[in-house]
């Protein structure tokens, strides 16, 4: 009889991601930049934003290194390694909206998380009103 019992994997580490930045709407452009954060404990190897937005874009849209367009509205880009406790690389993402808005819903979610058991997961995903004002506009 074996003792040992069936081997068990080891849990997953422990990170909470969190996204904070700006989006502006400056005329028919609208700006996003946004920062990724590790609040920790573990270190996350590489993670993954997804970015929409509420109004089509009229064109190419501008991106960060590490970023792809997954639709005609939505984005995804990678954070590269998070250091717990630290902020990563800003991400920026240029659009020239397809028609003057009133208004657009920006929303940024987490797509992966690395492998990371998030304890925290109600800063996963965040909805900000964007008014045309020339205001950068903070989450």
């Amino acid at each position: 009889m074996w003792a040992g019992g069936p081997a068990q994997a080891a849990p997953a580490p422990r990170a909470d991601l969190a996204f904070h930045g700006q989006a502006v709407i400056d005329g028919d452009r609208m700006e996003v930049r946004l920062t990724p954060r590790d609040h920790g404990p573990a270190a996350v190897p590489e993670a993954s934003v997804r970015v929409r937005w509420s109004v089509g874009p009229a064109g190419a849209v501008s991106l960060s290194p590490g970023c792809a367009r997954t639709g005609e509205r939505t984005a995804v880009c990678g954070t590269g390694p998070l250091v717990a406790g630290q902020a990563g690389e800003e991400i920026r993402l240029g659009v020239r909206l397809r028609v003057p808005a009133p208004e657009v819903t920006l929303e940024v979610e987490t797509a992966w998380n690395g492998g990371v058991t998030d304890p925290d997961r109600s800063n996963d995903r965040l909805r900000v009103l964007v008014l045309p004002t020339g205001d950068a506009y903070s989450f």
